[in-house]
């Protein structure tokens, strides 16, 4: 039996119900592709008689989204997304051999900065464009093609790798160091941790067999220098990176109570690192690819 081939709904129907979803409503969408409620009503209907499905269900005037509708709806914003990027990418010379890179600023200073020379000489027609976000942007809305960023390999909608890893060590200033006799004094510490990983320091206290309950206070940092930085105040006990910790232990500014290999027995899982995040679609652009190519057999431990 011949399979028949599958055919696409049309793009004005596809077009018509990602304005839905985005907006919300009939009304809000025709306003934004400037037409009248009726024809995105008959654009819904032509999509839902071509799909064989129900895309929203009708509760007087107010619409609600199906289940079918919810997952469609990702690849539709994925789809209008590639467009957006193609048309850009053609119609603009100067973005043809641009690439944007989104890094964490940690792994900005520390890594990248001494070695980026050496994908410049593999590439030198790519022109460069650097930002230092720590959250992960909006690759479409912000223009990046691909990010580095800190964390545990959680982003599973995107091509993620490891770069390197961040080890940790338990770090405080001296004064603060000669309290602590052992790991049941970190629950009544001040314990400082970055915002992208607010439980971190609960896997910390579980390895060390220690109950978590409440810390005698927690202060967020949004990036990991502020962090060293508010630890070498004394304000509190840190997880500082291990190149970092070194550096200041040596000089006399920190102590690790629990010594520096303390906590490189932990689950895997627990163990953050660099990763360079990056849309599948976005290595097809030839920068892009050779960049992801070298960032990933380039060597970052030393």
């Amino acid at each position: 039996m011949t399979r028949q081939p599958f055919r696409l709904p049309p793009l004005n129907a596809l077009r018509a119900f990602w304005a839905v979803m985005r907006k919300g409503s009939f009304r809000a969408a025709a306003d934004d592709l400037l037409v009248s409620p009726q024809a995105v009503s008959q654009q819904i209907r032509l999509l839902e008689g071509t799909l064989g499905v129900q895309l929203f269900a009708r509760k007087g005037r107010v619409i609600e989204p199906t289940e079918q509708a919810i997952v469609l709806s990702h690849f539709i914003e994925a789809g209008f997304g590639e467009f957006t990027e193609g048309v850009r990418r053609v119609t603009s010379a100067g973005a043809r051999n641009r690439i944007t890179i989104n890094v964490s600023p940690y792994f900005a200073t520390r890594y990248l900065m001494q070695r980026l020379e050496r994908f410049r000489e593999i590439s030198p027609g790519a022109d460069l464009r650097l930002t230092t976000l720590v959250e992960l942007p909006d690759f479409a809305a912000d223009e990046v093609d691909v990010s580095i960023q800190w964390g545990f390999g959680q982003w599973k909608d995107y091509e993620v790798t490891l770069l390197v890893g961040d080890p940790k060590v338990i770090c405080c200033a001296p004064a603060l160091g000669a309290r602590i006799s052992g790991p049941a004094d970190l629950a009544g510490m001040t314990l400082l941790h970055p915002v992208a990983a607010r439980d971190m320091w609960a896997c910390v206290l579980a390895h060390f067999g220690v109950e978590a309950g409440v810390p005698a206070g927690q202060i967020e940092f949004h990036d990991a220098d502020t962090m060293r930085r508010g630890v070498l105040s004394g304000i509190g006990v840190g997880l500082i990176s291990k190149a970092d910790a070194v550096e200041d232990i040596e000089a006399g500014r920190l102590v690790a109570p629990f010594g520096l290999d303390a906590l490189d027995d932990m689950p895997e899982r627990y163990r953050p690192g660099f990763y360079l995040v990056v849309p599948r679609a976005h290595k097809r652009l030839r920068t892009v690819a050779r960049f992801c190519d070298w960032i990933t057999s380039e060597s970052w431990t030393g």
